[in-house]
């Protein structure tokens, strides 16, 4: 596996996986997301991924929207905490047709005020549909009572009350202070010379002037553990237990991500799904996350049950992790769980746009793009003290704050 990486004299960055497919998958990853808003620009970083299709200099929102799509490809984009992302899926001799369109909506976008208008109906209907879904919903509530007054806090896409006053001013500003050259990565995975590739980003993105991040991002700190119960017209109850974890940099953020997949990743046999589901039938899904952020991340565990089942599930879960806590895992299970974390990431280096949008994140915020024989090894060197050391810390149950819905 080859990766093929190139720095524009302005500061962006090329990383490009040559591949033998006719489909090509090539995108911009910026460093900026909701956790860049300032208070009353919640929901913002989302708005202008929205907006930046609607219009440019030289050409209105349908041809924008059919650029691509004439010649079958498929154009999206999306939001996190910290990146947002601009992508297309193509036949790999459409990488020019691509080029002139991102960089037209990158930099010539002209925000037309009716469709300004439009999209805040969307988004404001979309922040309307969450909360008709409490699995989903209960997430995003659960990232603001871990970073309780943070910006990693706050819902991706926003307050209505906030989105309401956003105009082309707002947006202007943010993209200035925001969108800057050293910030961004074009990634791209394709049948493309790499040396065609780089002459294509210096015609349409070398002209940029240099730039730097102009904000600071604000550190989380002061964590204190909370637990709050929420009464909804819900005929299941949803709950979440977790807190901070380790930051991206962490040297045992591997040692996280195995002890996770073994706790209650997408595996049918992880511990959680055994314990709770197949052995006693108290809920439908359970399931566990962690999520490394620049300078934080967090750790989440999520399961919705009949009302009258939390108190057996939450026993259940307990258990599990008070044995981890405990050093119960054996040489042989270890064994095991390594390789069917080394499994499942091979079969996910199969999706060729998936490894595309990883690679984008990757150059953000490591610099290099690991490939899958360096990911290989560094599961290979987590150690049965590491999982134990890292289960008591991020498991502590001094340390670990819930959120839980119930029916009224």
């Amino acid at each position: 596996m080859t990766y093929l990486s190139h720095r524009l004299t302005n500061g962006i960055r090329i990383i490009h996986k040559p591949t033998n497919s006719y489909v090509a998958h090539c995108g911009l990853t910026i460093d900026a997301g909701s956790r860049d808003e300032h208070f009353h620009e919640q929901g913002l970083a989302h708005f202008i991924e929205h907006v930046i299709f609607k219009g440019t200099q030289k050409r209105r929102a349908h041809h924008i929207l059919s650029h691509m799509e004439n010649v079958g490809g498929e154009l999206n984009a999306y939001t996190t905490k910290e990146d947002t992302c601009i992508h297309a899926s193509f036949m790999h001799n459409f990488y020019p047709r691509w080029f002139d369109l991102l960089s037209d909506i990158l930099f010539n976008s002209t925000f037309p005020e009716k469709e300004l208008k439009k999209e805040k109906d969307i988004i404001i209907d979309e922040i309307n549909s969450y909360k008709d879904n409490p699995s989903e919903q209960i997430f995003d509530d659960f990232d603001g009572v871990v970073f309780s007054n943070h910006p990693l806090g706050r819902n991706i896409l926003g307050l209505p009350k906030y989105l309401k006053t956003f105009d082309r001013e707002h947006i202007q500003g943010f993209m200035q202070r925001t969108y800057a050259t050293e910030e961004m990565v074009i990634c791209s995975v394709g049948r493309i010379p790499f040396a065609e590739l780089i002459r294509m980003s210096e015609k349409y993105f070398g002209h940029i002037p240099q730039g730097k991040r102009q904000n600071v991002r604000e550190a989380f700190e002061n964590y204190q553990p909370l637990e709050q119960v929420v009464k909804r017209r819900n005929h299941q109850a949803h709950c979440v237990l977790g807190g901070p974890a380790y930051p991206a940099n962490h040297p045992r953020k591997t040692a996280l991500i195995l002890l996770n997949n073994m706790l209650g990743g997408p595996g049918l046999n992880s511990r959680l799904n055994m314990a709770v589901r197949e052995k006693h039938g108290f809920c439908y899904n359970i399931e566990s996350h962690y999520l490394p952020y620049t300078d934080s991340g967090i750790f989440s565990l999520y399961f919705g049950t009949e009302a009258g089942y939390i108190d057996k599930t939450l026993s259940l879960i307990r258990k599990e992790l008070n044995r981890f806590c405990n050093g119960s895992l054996g040489h042989l299970q270890l064994k095991r769980a390594k390789q069917q974390l080394i499994g499942q990431v091979a079969i996910s280096f199969e999706s060729n746009l998936a490894e595309m949008l990883s690679m984008g994140k990757s150059i953000l915020l490591y610099d290099k793009v690991d490939t899958i024989e360096e990911i290989n090894e560094k599961i290979e060197a987590v150690t049965a003290a590491e999982l134990l050391e890292t289960a008591n810390e991020v498991f502590d149950p001094k340390r670990l704050s819930m959120l839980t819905f119930k029916p009224r």
